[in-house]
């Protein structure tokens, strides 16, 4: 959540393991108002009708450039429930618009609320076309068990220079880049319209648009269609817990408020306070919660979005975004289920991830059992301990236990239900940095930094949970995110090795070669424990059992080179390393510690009948599984 730029204080379901499947959630009280129809401006043969919600609004008209902004032209006619309408035949695609209201003798003009595209967030409306060639675009999300996430900032992953933002063609420059990696989804920060050119995308202010400075709708679809024609699913972030602050015109959007607050859209209330400002919109109001549900599904259908991440929704079911029964917001979590609901119902191959980092497992569980209906969410439980054993100082003060517990965490007993990173543009930026500077500030590139922020990234492809890494993290981009810094490409040349280690480990969670099929699977059985040492090693299996299918690893956490380390193993058999860290190839001053492989022998070890020995490197990780 906090966040830079705001205020801080048409597929079908891909079979798939258990992971990818979800129930169809049932509705057990009335979620919303009936369907409205067409919202906004609606583009159709005859001109544009345009509708509007303003309740509390004595007349209403729309000016634009097609009637020279003259509010007497194109009255709209008062409908039920507050809602306003009319057809203008002379409206066309790419004219500018507004609403022009009175209340009370009192005049003025509020940008639609539902409109697709705006000349900038303190601009105009824009009609606009949604026709669109996707041309044979008919991609097949990933399985759950098979994602690999990668987010990023329209911004600054691929801006020209600083004195440039990113766009939303310079992001689809860069895909088959992303596709070379092994990446099949990517994860974009807010892309709705928000004031000025750059912003982290969190102070949403025309929620319903497409910031105009990446290039607007269009462009955004091309986008999307050409990471489908790259086999990359596309998943946007969605700000659900306030709107705004700057260029909001849904603030008092029709002249009617109580207590000074936002008016019909917010909370008028003690429960309107958020980290970001009083403006919270009104999860109880029907219209407002229409007006989310739509949004929502706008992404999935028309922009063709695989899935939607929510920001912060600990601040949607509770004021303080805390555990605190009497800061509940009971409205806030029926919404989100709500829309989970009928997402389960409609596009059940979409993935919605929340960002709660309450360690909450009714997140992702099954709205019909009481829960929100999130498919996944990010995991506190791995990021913390995980970051933190990367990043303390001495070797002694790890603590392999606390290391353990993160790699075992699932929710609902169900590994996917949790993304697991060690980056993220929070962990980045808010006083943070790269994991890399984290340990080393000022020689991110020196060997322990490498080292060990390899260390994290193995872990992250080898626990159980569904992957992800921020921009440039594969190619020890250091320091910390801001969105006026543009990610330096020539890093990915300097670090190619890098690149490769991770190109490497995508390939193994992935089981491309088919010789890790452990490694998307649901189990995880960490069999040794070293604090001494600082060494653990732990089982992956998917189906079947772990004697028969087990890919192991084995992790140091320590600065101690081992000529032979012993472990359990679950078989006999020969054990072929498919991945060491060390690997020169990788980084030239890695120790290229040869670690090839062990034969099983007979003899108790930590649990198991069978026992081995191999060289393990200084904070390095090894990858094994059986020799068919």
């Amino acid at each position: 959540m906090p966040h830079s730029s705001a205020p801080k204080p048409a597929s079908s379901a891909k079979s798939a393991p258990k992971a990818t499947t979800k129930a169809a959630p049932t509705k057990t009280a009335p979620t919303g108002p009936a369907p409205q129809p067409g919202m906004g401006a609606v583009l159709h043969a005859a001109g544009t009708t345009f509708r509007v919600w303003a309740p509390h609004a004595d007349e209403v008209s729309v000016i634009g450039t097609f009637n020279d902004w003259d509010a007497l032209k194109n009255p709209l006619q008062h409908e039920a429930n507050g809602y306003w309408a009319t057809d203008v035949p002379a409206a066309k695609a790419g004219n500018e618009y507004k609403f022009h209201l009175t209340n009370q003798g009192q005049t003025f003009d509020r940008n639609d609320p539902y409109a697709r595209e705006m000349t900038n967030s303190a601009g105009a409306s824009v009609v606009h076309d949604p026709a669109f060639d996707w041309g044979d675009d008919h991609f097949e999300m990933p399985a759950w068990n098979d994602l690999v996430i990668y987010e990023l900032h329209v911004g600054t992953f691929n801006a020209p220079d600083q004195q440039q933002v990113g766009t939303f063609r310079s992001v689809a420059e860069k895909l088959p880049y992303l596709r070379d990696l092994g990446i099949n989804c990517i994860e974009l920060l807010p892309a709705a319209e928000f004031p000025g050119s750059r912003s982290w995308g969190y102070n949403p202010a025309n929620p319903f648009a497409l910031e105009s400075d990446y290039g607007g709708p269009v462009a955004f679809k091309e986008m999307v269609k050409q990471a489908h024609q790259h086999g990359i699913a596309v998943v946007l972030d969605v700000v659900y817990n306030h709107f705004g602050p700057g260029d909001l015109n849904l603030w008092q959007f029709d002249g009617w408020s109580e207590n000074d607050g936002g008016g019909i859209y917010f909370y008028n209330d003690w429960r309107a306070k958020t980290p970001w400002g009083e403006n919270r919109p009104d999860y109880g109001r029907p219209e407002v919660r229409r007006y989310i549900r739509d949004n929502a599904l706008m992404w999935l259908e028309e922009y063709r979005c695989d899935g939607l991440r929510a920001d912060a929704i600990a601040f949607v079911r509770n004021v303080n975004g805390e555990e605190d029964p009497g800061a509940d917001l009971p409205d806030g979590h029926s919404l989100m289920g709500w829309i989970n609901a009928e997402i389960d119902q409609t596009m059940p191959w979409k993935i919605t991830i929340a960002e709660d980092l309450r360690g909450n497992a009714s997140i992702t569980e099954a709205v019909a059992n009481g829960g929100q209906g999130f498919d996944s969410q990010w995991d506190n439980a791995f990021v913390y301990p995980i970051r933190e054993a990367l990043t303390t100082q001495h070797d002694a003060d790890r603590d392999m236990s606390a290391v353990a517990e993160a790699l075992t965490k699932s929710y609902n007993d169900d590994a996917f239900q949790r993304v697991i990173y060690t980056e993220s543009h929070d962990e980045v930026a808010n006083g943070k940095s790269r994991v890399p500077k984290e340990i080393m500030p000022g020689d991110a590139a020196h060997w322990f930094p490498k080292k060990r922020a390899t260390l994290g990234a193995a872990l992250v492809f080898t626990a159980p949970g569904i992957p992800m890494l921020f921009q440039g993290q594969e190619f020890l981009a250091d320091g910390s995110f801001v969105d006026t810094e543009p990610l330096d490409w020539q890093q990915a040349e300097d670090y190619k090795g890098l690149v490769h280690l991770y190109r490497d480990l995508i390939a193994l969670r992935r089981n491309r070669a088919g010789l890790t099929p452990g490694l998307r699977g649901q189990h995880i059985h960490v069999f040794h424990i070293n604090n001494e040492a600082k060494v653990l090693a732990f089982a992956r299996w998917d189906t079947g059992s772990e004697a028969s299918q087990a890919t192991i690893v084995l992790a140091n956490f320590a600065n101690q080179t081992h000529e032979a380390y012993t472990i359990g193993l679950p078989e006999a058999g020969s054990w072929k390393v498919r991945f060491n860290s060390d690997w020169r190839g990788y980084d030239g001053e890695f120790g290229d510690m040869n670690s090839f492989g062990m034969e099983a022998e007979e003899g108790p070890q930590d649990g198991y009948e069978w026992q081995g020995s191999i060289p393990l490197a200084p904070y390095s990780t090894l990858i094994l599984s059986r020799e068919s």
